[in-house]
C-alpha cells in the first residue's frame, strides 16, 4: 500500500446533533477531486472522542462507501484504553477501512512498555495495517524511537502519523526504520519531514486546500524543493491560522464559512471567537474555491 503524499486528517460534520451524512459525502468527493492521497476520518481533527461507537462506525462507512477505492482509508481506532481500543479497531474493519489510526493512550500516561503492549495488543488481535499516531501535546506520553523500532516489526505496522513537533524525530525515526512511512502530523512540518526522509502529511489544512496541500507533497517527493517551499511558505499563513485555537475548532469554522459543513461542534470543545474566525478566513483566502478555480482557468487560457 502506497501512503506517500498528503491525506486528509477528516473533519466530521455534524447537523442538528447528528452526523451529516450528506455533507461527509461531499467532503469525501471533494477530497478525492482534489487529489488527496488518502482520508483519515474519526481522528482528533474528526472529533473521535466525541462520537459513538455508532457514530464512528457511521462516519467511517460513509467514508468508504463514497471513496469507492479510489484511496486508502485509515479510520482512527485509538483510545485511552487496550480493550476499548481493539473493539474499535474491529468496529473500524466492520466498516471497511484499509487501515487503522491508532494514537497513544492520552491521559494514562503509560511507560515506554506499556505502550508498546498496547499498540502490538491493537496490531495482533486485528490484523490489518496500523498506522502508529504520536501526538504528546494531546497524550501526555511520547512514544520513544525505540519503541517505533520494536513495534515495526510488527508485519502490520506500516506506518507513523509523527506529531511530536520535533523535527528531529522524524530523522530519528528515518535512521533506525528505513522500511516504516512516515507522515508528519504538523502542516507546518510536513515539507521538512519529507525532506529528512518522511513521505507525506496527515493535513488539517488539506480539508479546506486539498490540491494546494497535494501539490506541495506531490513537488517534494519527486525533489522539486524549490517549487514546494514557494507554496509551503504561501500556505503558511493558513496553517498558523488553523492553530489560532485549539483543532478542529478553526478548521471546522472555516469550513462552515464556505458552506462546506454547519457550525456545529461538540463539547467540550467551543465555537471559535470572531478574532480567530476572522484571522482563518483571511489567511484561506488564496485558496478559497473560487480563487483557485479562476487561477486554473487563467493558466489554461494562458
Amino acid at each position: 500500500m502506497d501512503l506517500r503524499g498528503a491525506h486528509t486528517a477528516l473533519v466530521t460534520p455534524f447537523k442538528n446533533g447528528n452526523v451529516d451524512v450528506e455533507a461527509l459525502r461531499a467532503l469525501v468527493e471533494r477530497q478525492i477531486e482534489g487529489g488527496i492521497s488518502g482520508l483519515v476520518p474519526c481522528g482528533t481533527t474528526g472529533e473521535s472522542v466525541a462520537l459513538s461507537a455508532e457514530e464512528h462506525l457511521l462516519v467511517i462507512k460513509t467514508v468508504v462507501e463514497q471513496a469507492n477505492g479510489r484511496v486508502p482509508i485509515f479510520g482512527g481506532a485509538g483510545t485511552n484504553a487496550t480493550a476499548k481500543s481493539i473493539a474499535l479497531a474491529e468496529l473500524t474493519r466492520e466498516a471497511g477501512a484499509d487501515g487503522l489510526l491508532v494514537v497513544c493512550p492520552y491521559y494514562n500516561k503509560p511507560t515506554q512498555a506499556g505502550l508498546v503492549a498496547h499498540f502490538a495488543a491493537i496490531a495482533n488481535a486485528v490484523p490489518m495495517p496500523v498506522m502508529l499516531y504520536n501526538v504528546p501535546s494531546r497524550t501526555g506520553c511520547d512514544l520513544s524511537v525505540d519503541s517505533i523500532a520494536t513495534l515495526a516489526k510488527l508485519s502490520n505496522v506500516v506506518a507513523i502519523k509523527e506529531a511530536s513537533g520535533n523535527i528531529l524525530k522524524p530523522q530519528q525515526i528515518a535512521a533506525r526504520v528505513p522500511g516504516l512511512t512516515i507522515l508528519s502530523g504538523d502542516d507546518v512540518l510536513s515539507l521538512g519531514t519529507i525532506a529528512v526522509g518522511g513521505q507525506g502529511v496527515v493535513s488539517v489544512a488539506s480539508n479546506f486546500a486539498p490540491a494546494s496541500v497535494s501539490e506541495v507533497m506531490a513537488l517534494a517527493l519527486k525533489g522539486d524543493f524549490a517549487a514546494a517551499k514557494t507554496k509551503q511558505l504561501a500556505l503558511l499563513p493558513l496553517y498558523e491560522a488553523l492553530f489560532a485555537e485549539t483543532n478542529p475548532g478553526p478548521i471546522k469554522a472555516l469550513m462552515a464559512h464556505h458552506g462546506f459543513i454547519e457550525n456545529e461542534i461538540r463539547g467540550p470543545m467551543a465555537w471559535p471567537e470572531a478574532d480567530t474566525i476572522a484571522r482563518v478566513v483571511k489567511a484561506a483566502a488564496p485558496f478559497a474555491p473560487s480563487v483557485v478555480q479562476a487561477a486554473s482557468q487563467t493558466q489554461a487560457s494562458a
